[in-house]
């Protein structure tokens, strides 16, 4: 069963070449959400994770909510195993699907074609597994011949349509959403929502951060608000979300 347990975990980010004190101040006001470490003045470190337990259960649907640097994404990341926490325990337990950087990975200089098989590799999928997927992947991704062609010769929105459709394709224990996922045009964007929804309800636990409250509700039943690195309330989704709107109004 699916499950994320955080135990007093901290995450510290160095700011590097960053030493006089004209930069460490605009960094201090600037941070909305980090704090900034005092331990050694000749360093600055921004303390994007403080002090933070949280488990999450097989079936949970959190909305991260937060300004801009209040540590939605550092969380996701340290759930993906991208960051390392500085403090504290982190346990995941199930295989985690990433949605942050749908084209990382990917090679202009490759077909369409191969780099439905480089990114499915970089989820974990055998060659046997990619292949089996290969003309589902090219049919959702609506890109017809230009899976022949090179990347470099896609538009930015084709190259979105041909990485969401590979992203899309596996079945994780676990799914973290950084913010909204551009698809292209209208009548993909449509095509998208249907097969994100599928995603999504056959995911074990979701975990997306969003500045959208409606997209939240959709997929939430719960909240989680961060602010300043820490977790300020987590409970029933519209608890949260009015508790945070309230908060921003004031």
């Amino acid at each position: 069963m699916a499950s994320i347990a955080f135990h007093d975990v901290s995450v510290d980010i160095p700011v590097f070449n960053a030493t006089n004190r004209s930069l460490k101040n605009n960094i201090i006001s600037a941070a909305t959400g980090g704090q900034i470490s005092p331990r050694d003045t000749r360093r600055i470190s921004v303390r994007a994770i403080d002090g933070l337990t949280l488990n999450l259960e097989h079936g949970t649907r959190v909305g991260l909510v937060g300004h801009n640097g209040a540590g939605k994404s550092t969380m996701l990341r340290v759930m993906a195993g991208i960051y390392t926490p500085t403090g504290g325990r982190v346990a995941v337990d199930g295989d985690v699907a990433p949605m942050f950087d749908l084209a990382f990975g990917m090679d202009p200089d490759a077909t369409g074609w191969d780099n439905i098989i480089l990114r499915g590799r970089l989820l974990g999928f055998s060659k046997s597994e990619i292949r089996r997927r290969m003309d589902e992947i090219g049919a959702v991704s609506d890109l017809g011949a230009f899976l022949d062609m090179p990347l470099r010769t896609y538009s930015s929105g084709m190259a979105t349509r041909l990485a969401f459709a590979v992203s899309t394709s596996i079945r994780p224990d676990i799914l973290l959403i950084d913010e909204g996922i551009g698809a292209g045009d209208a009548a993909f964007l449509q095509q998208a929502k249907e097969r994100m929804q599928r995603f999504i309800g056959e995911a074990g636990l979701l975990v997306i951060a969003s500045h959208s409250n409606d997209l939240l509700r959709q997929w939430c039943t719960t909240a989680l608000w961060m602010e300043h690195g820490r977790m300020r309330m987590h409970g029933d989704i519209d608890e949260v979300l009015k508790a945070y709107q309230a908060s921003v109004s004031a």
